[in-house]
């Protein structure tokens, strides 16, 4: 899966999402773009787990570690906006069938919504870890901080975290074109 380099296809994506998904597609892709959990993180997530906070502590489902993750402003604005009509005890990410039950993530309806809205756009490498890198790589070029994303991102190694997020040689040559001590 591949991740979306500009605020152009990230903004294009979200208009997709709006179209052809549902209001929970699109707020499960600006939850993941801008948290960069993985999606199985995302789906045990309650209303009363991320509404009225600044940080969020979870026990991350693929390292068994535990995670605390802060909730940038914007990113809790939207979720004020999104949870207004819900219970603290709802899941954040509801199934549509089941009467409000927990989304199972390898069922995840929303990976066919990624998935549709992906191809709206002429695009067929969209899936649930396209939130994840997408996250990472605009971190990492806001912030050039790659031991920090691999924290972030629980990675045992630099190497893991740069592949990941598809930084090239030719992205790191251009930080260098001009470097000089």
């Amino acid at each position: 899966m591949q991740l979306l380099r500009t605020a152009k296809e990230i903004e294009d994506m979200k208009w997709a999402l709006r179209r052809y998904g549902s209001e929970r597609d699109y707020f499960l892709f600006v939850f993941g773009i801008n948290t960069g959990l993985r999606v199985s993180d995302m789906v045990p997530l309650t209303v009363g787990d991320v509404r009225g906070t600044t940080h969020v502590v979870i026990r991350e489902k693929k390292t068994n570690k535990t995670k605390r993750f802060m909730l940038p402003v914007k990113l809790r604005e939207e979720i004020e906006d999104y949870t207004a009509h819900m219970s603290d005890g709802e899941y954040l990410f509801a199934s549509r069938k089941g009467n409000g039950t927990q989304l199972h993530p390898h069922k995840l309806i929303d990976y066919r919504a990624l998935v549709k809205a992906g191809e709206v756009l002429g695009r067929d490498d969209i899936g649930t870890h396209t939130m994840r890198k997408t996250f990472g790589y605009a971190y990492y070029r806001r912030t050039k901080n790659l031991a920090f994303l691999q924290n972030i991102f629980n990675h045992s190694a630099p190497s893991i975290t740069k592949r990941y997020i598809g930084i090239t040689q030719d992205e790191i040559d251009e930080t260098l074109k001009d470097f000089s001590l």
